[in-house]
């Protein structure tokens, strides 16, 4: 009997990881990867193999439609536009050390959506096929221009079926007219702080009166938003990170049960003022301990907590569909389902591309307002957006959960064809899933605990993990 070829990736010193390209994956020793890559396989492994969906009898047509369809689950479709995000104003009122837009100052000229422009924006969301929308507003600061989101907001409602609106805001200065905006149930804010409040006085707010008039906007928002409207996402430094649990306890006193950590951007200011070339390493030492730190946490807390890339990963092991999070689709389509409108007009492919065009890296533009998209860049950018025939990721375990960044490949490397195992995002992810799967195989039932918290079950069961007999 033959069976659809297997991937596999070594878990410890006898232990290996075996993945097909419809995401099912076991784990089994060194004794039964040398019989599976002889050919030699005993009875025993052909009846655990078919037990979990993997022999290739092509007179089976029903384990065939079942490995097809678990396949197709995982492969994200090219759709119409339907999440746009907007940038009326590149000026902001903070001047943070590691800004990855390379902001302007507020008092600049130059840098917002005229009144043409603003007309264009909305012809151009008029224009689209979608029956609803997603438009994400950032900057800059763009609460500095609440005339532009106001006008974009009440146009969408009336032409979308469906619209959700998210403003990404640092929360420094929130006029009462910005409050009744927030204060929508279709709207969300995103904000940052940084883990700590010392952290984030040393890094954004530089000013006792500005952090107290952030911490007093934050709290505002939490109370009257709602945990459920309201992210707050930390950005460290790998080379000088807070403690985890320092971390963990602030986002738990302010009642929010979801951190996304963020390592520093490699954009913008920011890549001229940090290390990126030893952060890799420190950020994931430092990551492995906040996550372990968090399931220690997680064994007592009233309000279990989630970090949320390491959830968004868990769940795309184990169930497809999960293609929302553009760093790990794939195929990874650029300027199709999803757009970037910056300050001046120009397309950019994502909020990423246009950081890394803003600072001369390399111009990834795909069209403006004036002139539309460019089919003919557009077409060039999605040359290397899938893993499906990408030759350093043919033979990778972690193939059918992960995908392509071609964006942080140019902007780090200056190149797209790079040895995939060079990049900086495959080094990243070969690590968050290793810790992934370490933790999804463990016997530990504290772990176990965590697990479903993230995996958003009653009750994590180690028969999600299967192993060999």
């Amino acid at each position: 009997m033959s069976i659809w070829p297997l991937q596999f990736r070594s878990s410890g010193s006898d232990s290996f990881l075996f993945t097909d390209d419809a995401g099912g994956f076991f784990a089994a020793d060194r004794a039964f990867l040398k019989r599976y890559a002889s050919d030699r396989l005993h009875e025993s492994d052909h009846s655990f193999l078919a037990a979990q969906g993997h022999p290739a009898d092509d007179s089976d047509v029903s384990a065939f439609t079942g490995f097809a369809s678990r396949w197709a689950r995982r492969i994200n479709p090219a759709r119409s536009m339907s999440y746009v995000i907007l940038v009326p104003t590149l000026r902001c009122n903070l001047m943070c050390d590691y800004c990855q837009v390379s902001r302007a100052a507020e008092t600049a000229k130059g840098f917002d959506w005229d009144g043409v422009q603003l007309q264009q924006v909305l012809d151009f969301l008029g224009g689209l096929e979608t029956s609803s929308i997603k438009v994400e507003f950032q900057g800059g600061e763009p609460l500095l221009r609440l005339d532009h989101l106001e006008a974009v907001r009440a146009f969408c409602r009336t032409r979308f079926s469906s619209a959700e609106f998210v403003v990404c805001t640092n929360l420094q200065r929130v006029s009462e007219e910005a409050w009744l905006f927030l204060n929508a149930v279709d709207t969300h804010v995103s904000t940052s702080f940084d883990g700590t409040s010392d952290l984030h006085l040393r890094q954004r707010t530089k000013d006792d009166t500005l952090h107290n008039a952030f911490h007093g906007n934050l709290e505002r928002a939490l109370n009257v938003l709602g945990t459920q409207r309201v992210s707050a996402l930390p950005t460290i430094d790998p080379m000088a990170p807070p403690e985890p649990l320092e971390v963990i306890e602030s986002f738990a006193t302010m009642g929010l049960n979801s951190i996304y950590l963020r390592r520093i951007n490699f954009q913008g200011f920011a890549r001229k003022k940090f290390g990126f070339d030893q952060s890799r390493q420190a950020w994931q030492i430092y990551y492995r301990r906040f996550v372990e730190k968090l399931i220690a946490f997680n064994l007592t807390a009233k309000t279990p907590m989630e970090e949320f890339y390491l959830s968004h990963i868990l769940r795309r092991i184990l169930r497809g569909g999960h293609d929302g999070h553009v760093d790990l689709r794939n195929p990874n389509w650029l300027g199709t389902d999803y757009l970037v409108i910056d300050f001046d007009g120009t397309f950019y492919p994502t909020d990423e591309a246009r950081m890394v065009s803003r600072v001369g890296r390399v111009d990834l533009s795909i069209g403006s307002l004036s002139k539309g998209l460019d089919p003919v860049r557009v077409e060039a950018l999605n040359q290397g957006v899938s893993n499906f025939d990408d030759p350093d990721c043919t033979h990778c375990a972690y193939k059918p959960y992960c995908g392509l960044d071609p964006v942080d490949d140019l902007s780090r490397h200056g190149r797209i064809d790079l040895p995939r195992h060079l990049t900086d995002h495959c080094q990243s992810h070969l690590a968050l899933f290793d810790l992934a799967f370490e933790l999804l195989f463990s016997d530990d039932p504290n772990v176990h605990r965590s697990l479903a918290v993230w995996l958003d079950i009653p009750r994590y069961s180690p028969r999600l993990a299967p192993r060999l007999p």
